[in-house]
């Protein structure tokens, strides 16, 4: 296994440590950082996401790199951001941090794209990520990171910028979505 895909199993391994961490009443207590004051286990959790997160970039960069692109690279790559995005995502929702609702956007449009991937892969054709889909998980993972984090950084602000991301997200990922879909449709009419 080379590099790149030690980093993508890595952050797959991250997944169940970081639910742990937040699932798990560890008796930290709070931290307060900038008059932002938050349970230990979310700033924890909060800085297992951002390391995890970060893997993203590192396993791409080095797999362009040095060119070690391969194709259990291809699948476990946004299966690992998928994996990792959506289990932040519950776990922000049974804390009551984000609404239902955008979730449910979210991880639908993560399931409807991956059903198209897979029966363009039957077909023998690629479907490469877009830069709106790119967009789309930047906009994720920032929103993610924000309401782990309780807002900090960005506390000074009068407003919930970790929430307005959020929603930001959410209409980056549905747009994303009818993108892809009006991009590759023609995958699905040859099945009809």
């Amino acid at each position: 296994m080379n590099l790149p895909n030690k980093i993508t199993v890595s952050r797959i391994c991250l997944i169940p440590v970081f639910v742990l961490i937040l699932s798990v009443p560890f008796p930290f207590g709070d931290i307060t950082l900038a008059n932002v004051t938050m349970p230990m286990t979310h700033f924890i959790g909060g800085l297992i996401f951002i390391v995890a997160a970060g893997t993203d970039w590192l396993d791409g960069y080095y797999a362009r790199k040095y060119q070690l692109v391969t194709t259990f690279g291809k699948f476990l790559d946004p299966l690992a951001d998928k994996l990792l995005v959506a289990a932040s995502l519950i776990m922000l929702v049974q804390f009551d941090m984000a609404p239902a609702w955008a979730v449910i956007i979210i991880i639908s449009r993560e399931f409807a794209v991956t059903g198209l991937r897979l029966v363009a892969s039957g077909e023998g054709i690629v479907l490469a990520a877009s830069q709106m889909g790119k967009l789309k998980t930047a906009t994720q993972l920032i929103a993610i990171a924000l309401l782990l984090l309780h807002n900090f950084p960005l506390a000074f602000l009068s407003f919930p910028v970790d929430l307005w991301m959020l929603y930001i997200a959410t209409f980056f990922t549905a747009l994303s979505g009818v993108d892809y879909f009006m991009k590759n449709w023609h995958v699905m009419k040859g099945s009809m």
